[in-house]
């Protein structure tokens, strides 16, 4: 039976390209001894743009939740979804908020499969992310990079780049896929989510997953490990349920069916593998009112 996310997890790393500490893509200032996110899921995806320090703790971490490469895999094949369904509800503007490092299934590759001139606006805070994506967009005249703190949304909001490539006084589909868990609720994530809704035009919608907490003993135990592993690096995660997910967007955005559920059971592709261990990732689609 088919597995979407298997297309994903080949990718770059089995076309045979090594993965190396090359410092040719490196930005200035960015620090390799230290754990990113966002590279650390590029690894789990199969990319290259990864640091020896970003495998290792990503082996470390898989040692203990051996399911980690499949939550990864079913996270990005849920975004792959959830593009092609905007697109057929007529979305041709799209905001990837922590979108992390270009792999396989980028958001602007599936969005102008529909229309060659849909615009899509990539969002990180890792400056490889933004370095990589713009070098992977050279050419491409309806998509672009920038660098954001979704702790700041007023920031990438009024971002001239972006204000170049979108038009808010239309609809625009805002993706938020595996950012939100590294939001603490010091930070206040509804907040953040509400002042990105104010800035959209009725009909604009919200597309999210979200870490949420294990069902079982042996699970709580594997997660709340690697918990205190990500409280060494930049973005330490928070696990939120249905009802935390739902109340973070429940202020300006309609939740659309079939609500907030486990990110692979969010319009499954018909043969999908359904006896796949069902991951511990919310995912959720919503319409700003």
């Amino acid at each position: 039976m088919r597995r979407p996310w298997r297309r994903l997890a080949v990718g770059i790393a089995g076309s045979g390209v090594a993965v190396t500490e090359s410092s040719g893509w490196v930005p200035e200032g960015v620090d390799i001894t230290v754990p990113n996110a966002s590279r650390v899921y590029d690894f789990a995806l199969g990319g290259v743009h990864n640091f020896r320090v970003d495998r290792d703790f990503f082996i470390q971490a898989e040692r203990v939740m051996p399911q980690l490469r499949v939550m990864a895999q079913t996270n990005r094949a849920f975004l792959g979804r959830a593009v092609r369904w905007l697109t057929a509800a007529g979305m041709r503007q799209f905001l990837d908020l922590g979108s992390g490092i270009p792999t396989l299934g980028n958001v602007h590759e599936v969005a102008q499969e529909t229309d060659p001139a849909a615009r899509v606006v990539y969002v990180d805070i890792d400056p490889v992310a933004v370095e990589q994506s713009n070098s992977l967009l050279k050419g491409n005249r309806y998509a672009t990079a920038i660098r954001g703190d979704l702790r700041d949304p007023a920031a990438i909001l009024h971002d001239r780049r972006l204000l170049e490539f979108l038009d808010f006084s239309q609809p625009v589909a805002v993706l938020m896929v595996a950012v939100l868990h590294f939001i603490a609720a010091d930070d206040d994530p509804r907040s953040i989510v509400r002042q990105i809704g104010a800035a959209l035009a009725p009909g604009s919608y919200l597309a999210l997953s979200h870490g949420a907490p294990e069902t079982t003993d042996e699970g709580r135990a594997q997660q709340e490990t690697v918990r205190k592993l990500y409280e060494q690096t930049p973005t330490p995660f928070v696990v939120r349920d249905a009802d935390q997910v739902s109340a973070l967007i429940e202020d300006s955005f309609e939740l659309m069916a079939p609500g907030v559920v486990a990110v692979d059971q969010w319009h499954p592709d018909p043969d999908d593998d359904a006896d796949l261990p069902q991951p511990a990732v919310l995912a959720a689609v919503a319409r700003r009112r």
